[in-house]
């Protein structure tokens, strides 16, 4: 399963965008498009899953959580977030997690 979290960032808007003006030009179809975003999904969840290898630790004051769906929804203030190359604070963060095992992993447990 991939998740589609990633279409709401800079990259993912982009893409979107460009797929629309291709649609509107008669370029591609919609179901192509759709193909496309979900390549899009597939591919960053397996980036970010395989190549990103940073840490950080960070601290604050935990406001509200949620679970549903298999989806945690946190948001924290007062955090101050640090690696090994640099610390960052913010008043506010709303932290998204979802469950990276797949679903045969899953039904494993």
């Amino acid at each position: 399963m991939s998740y589609q979290l990633y279409r709401n960032t800079t990259l993912g808007n982009s893409l979107q965008e460009s797929l629309d003006e291709l649609i509107q030009g008669q370029q591609i179809t919609p179901q192509l498009a759709l193909r496309v975003l979900l390549e899009f999904d597939k591919a960053i969840n397996n980036a970010l899953a395989s190549r990103v290898k940073t840490r950080i630790n960070f601290t604050g004051h935990l406001s509200t959580y949620r679970f549903c769906d298999n989806v945690w929804t946190f948001v924290v203030k007062n955090v101050k977030f640090k690696s090994s190359l640099n610390a960052i604070e913010c008043d506010r963060v709303k932290i998204v997690a979802c469950d990276g095992r797949t679903t045969s992993a899953r039904a494993e447990d």
